[in-house]
This record gives structure tokens, sequence and C-alpha cells, in this order.
């Protein structure tokens, strides 16, 4: 079977993406031109035999009532269907550009997303239901066009994020095999604690991508989040002692048991808190408190630091998000959202510039 014939140019609606012509037969173009066809040909075949039939059944009841004769009957048939032709025909073009052109679109639109082309976008026309699938479909290439985007940042990311430690590691290891520092205990703990924060890097990113997948298996049981706290700030003192930082726990927080993953939990109480410590400068206070209200726990971490701008304050929970003189991967907030979320409790942000930042979340009551 021989295949359509391609004009030279390519007409003005043909994507610019697109070579010219196809180079294989039955793209989209052709497809879009088949259906038109032959929902043409459908409707005009049913116009054109309700129009003859409308028009004999005219002329049979002219003839019957002896209104016309047989010769006029046959005159007014040929007028009346050459009429009711043209009224219909006219119609079918109406519905067809009306109808049919969205419907057209929607199919060459679905072909592009098809072949990764998530720039596409359609023309909000034709009757309300169309217009309702235009619009759903150009949000969902919204979507479709910023998960993309960013999948390909997060890539970028994770690259950069772990090529700085292996910098790092692999500087230090040529250094000491090229005798530029000594074999000694200190340089080999220094290359121990670069893989320590890679190793480290590498399990926040395998925890990020399981809570996203919902692969992430919680290990729930009754767990005393007063412990809990008081443990995390006694792993932190050191490093808060470093900082010139107090940590304060409420005096009055008395939680009843939660139901809860107690590891996971404390991964996100030293996330938040060592992302305080991070952001309150010496001689500030970072404080933990916590309250029991309906079925849940409400816990907030709080510091005095500079705080979060207001544009900046949404982006706080996205990965690889780091604010003014953050030193972190961008992940521990991050991580702390997906494991509350897991949880069935919920986290968010206050902040004042100037005042400081508040991250508060709920967790279930047992």
């Amino acid at each position: 079977m021989r295949g359509p014939v391609h004009p030279r140019r390519p007409p003005p609606w043909w994507p610019t993406s697109e070579p010219w012509p196809p180079a294989t037969r039955g793209p989209w173009l052709y497809r879009r031109n088949r259906f038109m066809r032959r929902a043409g040909c459908l409707v005009a075949a049913v116009l054109f035999l309700s129009a003859i039939g409308a028009a004999t059944l005219l002329s049979f009841a002219l003839g019957r009532a002896g209104i016309v004769s047989g010769l006029a009957q046959l005159s007014v048939l040929v007028v009346v269907a050459a009429i009711g032709l043209l009224l219909f025909s006219t119609m079918f073009f109406r519905v067809m550009r009306r109808v049919g052109s969205p419907i057209a679109d929607i199919v060459e639109a679905a072909d592009r997303v098809a072949s990764s082309d998530f720039s596409v976008r359609i023309a909000e026309r034709g009757p309300p239901p169309l217009r309702s699938v235009a619009h759903a479909f150009n949000k969902m290439t919204d979507r479709l066009q910023a998960q993309d985007r960013q999948r390909r940042h997060l890539m970028a990311d994770i690259a950069h994020e772990l090529r700085t430690p292996l910098t790092v590691v692999q500087g230090r290891l040529e250094g000491l095999l090229d005798g530029v520092y000594p074999r000694d205990d200190a340089h080999v703990s220094e290359v121990l604690a670069d893989t320590r924060i890679l190793g480290r890097l590498i399990d926040d990113l395998r925890t990020l991508a399981s809570s996203e997948s919902g692969a992430l298996s919680l290990q729930r049981e009754a767990t005393d989040l007063v412990v809990l706290v008081h443990d995390v700030v006694r792993s932190l003192a050191a490093d808060a002692q470093g900082a010139g930082v107090t940590i304060r726990i409420g005096e009055s927080m008395n939680l009843p048991l939660a139901d809860v993953d107690p590891l996971r939990i404390r991964e996100v109480v030293v996330n938040l808190v060592t992302n305080a410590l991070h952001h309150t400068p010496a001689g500030g206070v970072v404080s933990i408190d916590g309250e029991a209200k309906n079925d849940r726990v409400v816990m907030t971490v709080a510091d005095t630091g500079a705080g979060v701008a207001a544009d900046d304050l949404p982006k706080i929970f996205d990965r690889f998000y780091k604010g003014a003189g953050s030193r972190g991967s961008g992940l521990g907030l991050t991580i702390a959202r997906n494991l509350i979320v897991a949880h069935g409790g919920e986290i968010r942000a206050t902040s004042e510039p100037g005042m400081g930042t508040a991250i508060v979340f709920t967790l279930p009551v047992t």
C-alpha cells in the first residue's frame, strides 16, 4: 500500500521540532487526517440519508394529499433533498469545526507527550466538556514538565553532593601516598571522618528515596517522646557546647506514649535540632517543647537565629534547598517531613526575620 504524498513544505501548524517530511508512515499528522476523514464521511452519510428520507416522506405526504402530481412530487423531492443536504452540510461543517478540531488537537498533543515533549499545551476551545478535557490535559503536562525538570535537577544535585566529599577523600589519600601528609593516625582519622560524611549522605539519600516511594517500613511501638528528646539532647551536647548554643527542654513537657518508630522519630528530632544549631549564633538558645492535643502530640523545635525570609519559607522542606550560611546537604528537613508524613503526622515551619524559626510537627498518640 502506498504511503501518503507529502507536500514540499510543512503546514504552518507543523511543530518545528518534528522533521519534514515524516520519516515513517503513520505519524500523528496522518492519524489526525484519517480520523477527520472517517468522522466526516460518517457524519456526511448520516446527514445525506436523513435529508433524502425527510424529502421522501414530505413528497409522499404531498402526493397522498393530492397537493402535487407525480412529476411535481419528484421535483419537490429533488428540491427538498438539495435544500436539506445543503443545510445539513452547513451544520456538519460547523459541528466538525467546533468539535472535531479540539479533539484532533488533543490527539496531536497526546502523541507529543508520549514522545516526552512536555512543553505542549492545548488551546481550551470548543464545547464545555472539551474545554474541561483540554484544561485537565494542560494541568497534567504542567506537572509532568515540573517533575521532569525536578528529576533533572535532582540528578545534578546528587552528583554535586557526592562529588565534594569524594574529592576531599581522594585528595587526602593521594597526599598520604605521595608523602605530602605523614601516614599517622591523625591524618587517617581525617580521611575516616570524610568517609563518614559520605556514608551519612548516602544514608540520607536512601532514606529519602524509600520515604518518597512508599517503601519505607516503620517499626511502630509505644514510645516515650520525653525520654527520646533527652537522649537526643545528650548526644548533641558536645556540638551545642562547641557552637556556644544552649539547648533547653520544656520543663512542663509531659507527653503520653506515641505510636511511632522510635529510630525514625529520633532521626527527625536530630535533624531538626542539628539544623537549629547550625542557624543559631553563639549565645543563642534552641528550645524543644511539646504538648498533647486530643489524639495528637505536638512537638516544637525553635531557635533564636536570624530566621527565614517569607519568600524562602515555603522552600525549606524542598530537597537540596540551602539557606544563607547553610552547611548541610539540604536533605535534613526533607527527610524529617517525609518521616513525619509517613507516621500520619504533619509538619510546618514559622519564622520571622531576626526572630528565629520554629518547626512544629504532630504525631499520633497510642
